[in-house]
């Protein structure tokens, strides 16, 4: 009787789609390995609480990471050296200041800045392009190393914003001031400025902007105070013409730190590095003739 009793509720609860929770048929036990047990729990918490992949750090030629240093480090150990003089002096002195702790990627800027020098003096004779000197677009390209480009010329563009509107408001305002104070009010809104940017790291996502140190943003409020000068000394379309040259020549130096065979150069063969860039600059100085862009505005004239 009791076996019909229970094939009647059984053949019942067949008929239901879902069984109700206190019917709910127990699971047969099976034997299973412990191995496997916890490979199977370990795989499943994984999938349930894997994070969203996080891009990889952009290497950084100005911090001592294992990214930056470990390639220089071995391009260093594999090279052979000869007698220490009369060509090699250099290189023995790179050698002995790495074994004493001097990071081999701050050697490689240090000895790549004459050469940026070097080019930025050639823009300016050769082609054209004038800029803000050459310390300024020499250090913005550093910062652009340190930032990455559009992180850099993003900042940049914040700052320039900044310290214009705050020109415009303060002269329209007819709020008087002599040129010390009014550059270091205007440096207290170019600062509030960037840490509203920082404020919106969250939104924005931009993984660079965790990475923003002082020294950069030193540079770009540099270049920012060079902008107002300009600006209030000539004006606002020469500014910006000099501004938008000074990113351009910043660019060009910043493609010329971040290529490999020029950095791997410049380590492993400091004294010609350093010899080429001197007849490079010898030959600037020497230079008379026109430049570029004025065979391009005077082209008519020259072609008469």
């Amino acid at each position: 009787m009791k076996k019909l009793v229970l094939f009647i509720v059984l053949v019942l609860l067949s008929h239901f789609p879902n069984p109700i929770p206190i019917f709910a048929q127990e699971r047969p036990i099976v034997a299973i390995d412990e191995t496997e047990m916890f490979e199977a729990t370990a795989s499943s918490t994984t999938l349930e609480n894997t994070p969203e992949p996080i891009p990889s750090p952009r290497p950084d030629l100005t911090q001592k990471t294992e990214e930056t240093l470990e390639p220089l480090h071995k391009l260093l150990n594999e090279q052979e050296l000869g007698a220490v003089f009369p060509g090699n002096p250099l290189k023995y002195a790179i050698r002995a200041s790495v074994a004493a702790g001097v990071p081999p990627n701050t050697l490689v800027l240090l000895l790549l800045l004459p050469g940026v020098a070097a080019l930025i003096a050639a823009a300016r004779h050769i082609v054209g392009i004038r800029g803000f000197g050459i310390f300024l677009p020499a250090a913005l390209a550093v910062t652009f190393v340190a930032t990455g480009p559009l992180i850099g010329i993003g900042l940049f563009l914040v700052i320039v914003f900044v310290s214009t509107f705050a020109r415009i408001s303060m002269r329209r305002l007819k709020f008087k001031l002599q040129y010390l104070p009014r550059m270091a009010l205007i440096l207290l809104l170019v600062v509030f400025g960037i840490l509203v940017v920082l404020f919106l790291t969250p939104i924005i996502r931009q993984p660079q902007l965790t990475n923003v140190s002082i020294f950069p943003v030193l540079i770009l409020v540099l270049l920012a105070e060079d902008f107002s000068r300009v600006q209030l000394g000539k004006s606002a379309k020469v500014a910006i013409n000099l501004t938008t040259e000074t990113l351009i020549l910043a660019l060009v130096s910043y493609i010329f730190l971040t290529i490999k065979i020029v950095q791997q150069t410049a380590l492993l063969h400091p004294e010609a590095f350093i010899l080429t860039v001197i007849f490079i600059d010898v030959m600037l100085g020497r230079y008379l003739g026109l430049r570029f862009l004025e065979l391009w505005r005077f082209r008519k004239l020259i072609n008469k």
